[in-house]
């Protein structure tokens, strides 16, 4: 089903390592800082890191809360530890608990929301601090779909995984020797207790690549891939319906448009 997904291993390892390389020697900064969260994509985003510049010159910092799962942050602590770099722990529950205390009644997810904001003010906190570059962890079916924080864990200055699906970032993963319990473990943003990405979606990443892959990289349409019979018609409508709802978070800002106009008196008023 995902072999049109497969991807030349090395090659790709290598051509990431050299994006990051040279878009931070073009910027002048000293190094990397990463969110490691201890999931897949952070991690492989870490290892392509430390392929590119070295373990010197990347530092990465776990942020939990209290309603993370522990597994989380000793998967973060054993792959750095397996690389060798700088590794902080920031607890972020003060600052969320604090504020939370205004409104108790907020849901889980405009809780999450925040907790995903909070840590990208740290990360970029801690990149000013030892003059670095945040590099993002995001994948491109999470983009697609967007799942993903608008000014949370969007907030980076590269997204080296940003053109791979997750099926492809798991197999990479592989290449790279990321620890079998990271790759194994199902795909969580920790968002809360017992959250996994499959469940929230209400779909799994196979199917989300497949019909992603046919719908972006083949141009087909939403009936054409449904007819196929591979993805039922209810996901192939629900990634269609997820991509055009989420456009919003893959674009800059809107404007108005009125450079042409602004330098011209306004028209009179009857």
């Amino acid at each position: 089903m995902l072999e049109p997904l497969q991807i030349h291993e090395s090659a790709t390892a290598d051509t990431i390592a050299c994006f990051i390389r040279d878009q931070i020697t073009a910027s002048g900064l000293a190094g990397a800082v990463i969110a490691l969260s201890g999931g897949l994509d952070s991690t492989v985003a870490a290892y392509l890191a430390v392929r590119a510049l070295g373990p010197d010159l990347v530092r990465v910092y776990n942020m939990p809360h209290a309603t993370s799962n522990p597994l989380s942050q000793e998967h973060a602590c054993l792959a750095a530890a397996e690389l060798d770099i700088a590794f902080e722990v920031i607890d972020i529950t003060p600052q969320i608990d604090a504020y939370f205390e205004h409104f108790p009644q907020a849901d889980r997810l405009r809780r999450a929301n925040k907790m995903a904001r909070e840590r990208m003010s740290i990360i970029y906190d801690m990149a000013r601090v030892h003059n670095a570059m945040v590099v993002g962890t995001g994948n491109r079916t999470e983009t697609m779909l967007g799942y993903t924080t608008l000014w949370g864990d969007m907030g980076c200055g590269i997204e080296p995984i940003g053109d791979l699906y997750k099926t492809q970032v798991r197999w990479l993963a592989a290449y790279l020797q990321v620890p079998s319990e990271i790759i194994e473990k199902p795909p969580s943003a920790d968002l809360w207790q017992g959250q996994t990405d499959e469940e929230e979606l209400g779909l799994t990443y196979d199917d989300a690549d497949w019909v992603l892959y046919h719908m972006l990289e083949l141009e087909r349409t939403e009936d054409d891939i449904a007819a196929d019979g591979v993805v039922d018609e209810e996901t192939v409508a629900k990634v269609f319906r997820l991509v055009k709802r989420n456009v919003f978070k893959r674009r800059l800002p809107l404007y108005p448009g009125i450079a042409a106009y602004w330098r011209q008196p306004p028209p009179a008023v009857p």
